[in-house]
């Protein structure tokens, strides 16, 4: 396996949730680190989502590896952010067998 190009820096964002003082909550997302990554679109399509269509792109997102269980592994159900751009992690598996680095699959969804 060749070096990953590591040349775009992602936030590794968690969810939470806070009580809204009403009984119910909001939702709000961590920080956990910052990662250097090197991201590659995979496929696109557009969709119809709650009033409004949706275009959906999936990407192949390279990370450093980390151990399991280390806050900066990223998770499914985890995000990755750049700036305005968010990338919803779907699935996370090692890249090479010394698992030097992750393959995070990911989605990134803009209103069309």
């Amino acid at each position: 396996m060749m070096a990953p190009r590591l040349n775009r820096q992602l936030a590794l964002e968690e969810r939470g949730f806070v009580a809204d003082g009403a009984g119910g909550f909001t939702e709000s997302w961590t920080v956990l680190g910052l990662l250097w990554a090197e991201v590659n679109p995979r496929t696109g399509r557009d969709a119809a989502g709650e009033g409004a269509k949706v275009s959906t792109t999936s990407y192949r997102i390279v990370v450093r590896g980390a151990p399991v269980g280390h806050t900066t592994r990223p998770l499914p159900g985890q995000r990755l952010r750049e700036g305005p751009r968010v990338y919803r992690i779907d699935a996370v598996t090692e890249a090479d067998p010394t698992a030097r680095y992750l393959v995070c699959f990911a989605e990134e969804e803009l209103a069309a």
